[in-house]
């Protein structure tokens, strides 16, 4: 097994020299437009659904920086000229449309699963590729058509309705809410083919040696992810089936003018749209679970406790979806029920965080730029946890309940978590996707920057929600003009910090170094591999062993890399035992 350490020189995972320039990886093993439209390679997929998910973030949050800039002042001259007016207000309700929309349908959901978990799963249980491969392009190519609807909405009307399609209004708008919802639809299916790969990999393509437990972390929280998906997603499907069939053959299932229920559409979007929020974040919290343990350089704490504590998490997310209906009407009792389930749901999660704090302990921390955004992760997820305790709170969460503070917990919890994970587990596998080493000072650079301005832009929502600023509104009181000016500028920071990473990966695939095949020291199969992979990802059968064990690896300065200890057999004998 060979790996490229510098230019034209390659070296195997122990170290010894190797003659092989000119070897074949998934980007030249064949080319032209129809290998990749036509690709059944899982990283090649991955590569298509990288370009579109950072595309999708691309529109998504071009229409945040447009609402921010809106809500930069009060006056009656803003943006563009576009003023207060009912023009002007009827441009900030689509623009927040579509940016909660585009953001979740289109990247928060599939970012991390769609790109990461198909580079990555196939290889962390040593196959060729997903169990069904055909089925793999189908789900990308069911994301495209979804995604081709949402950019059909922007030249037929718009859409006006929040991205939750709240009936009786998605049913009412003249808006294009029916190609909106189609699109959803459409996107459920990616999502829910995606899921029934990993299952069926997971289960079905461990090679001998690889029990659950020396699966990574990752692959539990992938796991974990598909069952939601699986499960929770056909009622999503069926409830936007349902929204447009009411618009289009005028049935009366939620429309209350037609005899209809509008708090029903509540229930069945929420009984979806919950557990979709650890769809979101659960694949982040496995990719935080590597990152952590190979940057500190000890064995993951808790590995077990971890692992079931992913499983707990999709078990909590069906259970708790009523919290999202506190002021709708639900008996006190009910109401009850759904805060005392939702607090539970911080066990896990606070299960996660304290056995990642405790592998840091005492570990030998390298602050690379993956660490960096593992390190900021914790931090949103735990502010972004405790605050969620207020929301669950019943007496808090009526005052709380349509207000900037519901902004700012969401953003934390579902976009900064999500979006620090991706980010940080792209920079991680970055040398095994491309084969290029990044530049570490400008990564490092970046990450601050993201960090400062997420903080920035959201932080002080909190305190505006507390206040009583509403959400969803373009006008405001002018006590709120202070903290919208303080969100406004963390928006502008965070989107230099974001053009950072962007600029600083595409100077790393024009003229990044080669990277080694195992730049980080990890012991989990995909680093294995050459970098990049081969077509059929191994030249030779992986060596199956604790993915945490990171003993079996050292550092050789010569080549600026981790190579293969001569004993790693003997060392990964005495690990499983």
């Amino acid at each position: 097994m060979t790996t490229l350490t510098q230019p034209g020189v390659h070296t195997d995972l122990i170290g010894k020299p190797v003659t092989d320039p000119n070897r074949e990886t998934f980007w030249n093993a064949s080319k032209g437009w129809a290998s990749w439209a036509f690709t059944l390679d899982h990283k090649r997929i991955a590569v298509m659904y990288l370009i579109g998910v950072l595309a999708a973030f691309f529109l998504g949050g071009t229409m945040a920086i447009v609402l921010r800039t809106m809500l930069l002042t009060n006056s009656d001259v803003v943006a563009g000229g576009l003023g207060k007016g009912p023009t002007a207000v009827n441009f900030y309700n689509q623009a927040f449309t579509i940016h909660g929309a585009v953001m979740v349908f289109m990247f928060i959901i599939p970012a991390i699963p769609a790109v990461i978990g198909n580079m990555v799963l196939p290889m962390q249980v040593g196959a060729i590729d997903v169990a069904f491969p055909r089925l793999n392009l189908m789900s990308f190519y069911c994301w495209l058509v979804g995604a081709l609807f949402f950019l059909a909405v922007l030249v037929m009307g718009g859409l006006d309705t929040g991205w939750t399609f709240y009936t009786p209004y998605s049913i009412r708008t003249s808006t294009a809410a029916t190609a909106a919802v189609l699109g959803a639809f459409i996107l459920g299916f990616s999502s829910i083919l995606t899921g029934v790969n990993f299952v069926a990999t997971v289960h079905m393509m461990r090679p001998e040696g690889q029990g659950w437990f020396k699966l990574p972390l990752l692959l539990w929280a992938l796991y974990s992810t598909a069952v939601i998906q699986i499960l929770a997603t056909p009622v999503l499907a069926i409830t936007l089936l349902l929204v447009a069939a009411e618009r289009i053959l005028g049935v009366g299932i939620f429309d209350p003018a037609l005899g209809g229920d509008p708090v029903l559409f509540q229930h069945f979007f929420w009984f979806y749209s919950h557990p979709a929020v650890y769809i979101m974040v659960l694949p982040g919290l496995g990719v935080i679970s590597e990152i952590i343990s190979v940057f500190s350089r000890k064995h993951i704490f808790g590995y077990k406790f971890i692992a079931f504590s992913s499983l707990a998490i999709a078990l909590f997310g069906f259970i708790v979806w009523g919290h999202h209906m506190f002021t709708s009407g639900q008996s006190w009792l009910l109401n009850a029920i759904f805060s005392l389930l939702t607090m539970s749901v911080a066990i896990p999660s606070a299960v996660k965080v304290f056995n990642w704090l405790a592998t840091m302990y005492r570990g030998r921390i390298r602050l690379d730029t993956p660490m960096l955004y593992g390190m900021g992760f914790i931090w949103l997820f735990t502010i972004g946890g405790l605050t969620g305790l207020f929301l669950a709170a019943l007496n808090t969460d009526i005052h709380f309940h349509d207000t900037y503070f519901v902004v700012a917990h969401f953003h934390y919890v579902m976009v900064g978590s999500t979006l620090f994970a991706f980010i940080g587990g792209l920079y991680y596998w970055w040398p095994k996707m491309f084969g290029k080493m990044y530049d570490e000072k400008w990564g490092r650079i970046g990450a601050w920057v993201v960090f400062i301005g997420f903080n920035l832009t959201f932080f002080i929502q909190f305190l505006a929600g507390s206040r009583g600023m509403p959400r969803r509104y373009a006008n405001y009181p002018d006590e709120y003009q202070v903290y919208h000016h303080i969100s406004t500028l963390g928006s502008y920071v965070l989107t230099i910090g974001l053009f950072i990473v962007l600029f600083n990966w595409i100077h790393s695939i024009r003229k990044g170094r080669p990277a080694p095949a195992n730049p980080w020291g990890a012991n989990s199969m995909e680093w294995q591999s050459l970098s990049p992979p081969p077509h059929l990802n191994f030249d030779t059968p992986p060596k199956v062993g604790d993915p945490y064990n990171f003993d079996g690896w050292k550092y050789d300065p010569d080549i600026d890399a981790y190579v293969m200890r001569d004993d790693y057999e003997e060392i990964m004998a005495k690990g499983q035992h």
